[in-house]
């Protein structure tokens, strides 16, 4: 089963859809960029907390997840951004058993100083 496709993103602190990441698989690894938002608001903004190349990018198609490995049933070995802080942590994900689901970890340094959302695979 591919992570491949579209993914409503869930808020963890909220329990609210916010919007939705088309994943996809690039020269062996896997990226996710956010194609649109619920938030009319968000549709015109930029990532101004963002450093380097996002710097000041548009919100809608900026690649927030870089760089996924394929390891088993599991993705990771790259990073995700969170745009809301400008923050990059270390990135995990992995699909659930139907495949309706990605489990989406970021983390610094170790697993467990992190948070975890879970995106519900969009029939679109």
């Amino acid at each position: 089963m591919s992570p491949a496709g579209l993914w409503k993103t869930i808020d963890d602190k909220t329990g609210q859809a916010r919007g939705v990441m088309r994943i996809y698989s690039e020269n062996g690894l896997w990226f996710g960029k956010i194609v649109s938002s619920f938030n009319p608001a968000d549709r015109a903004e930029r990532c101004d907390k963002c450093g380097g190349e996002r710097k000041d990018q548009p919100l809608i198609g900026l690649v927030i997840m870089r760089s996924m490995a394929q390891h088993g049933a599991e993705y990771s070995g790259g990073d995700i951004l969170d745009p809301d802080t400008g923050w990059v942590y270390r990135c995990r994900f992995s699909l659930s058993a139907d495949g309706q689901r990605l489990i989406v970890r970021g983390y610094f340094g170790l697993s467990v100083l992190g948070r975890t959302q879970v995106w519900i695979r969009d029939g679109k």
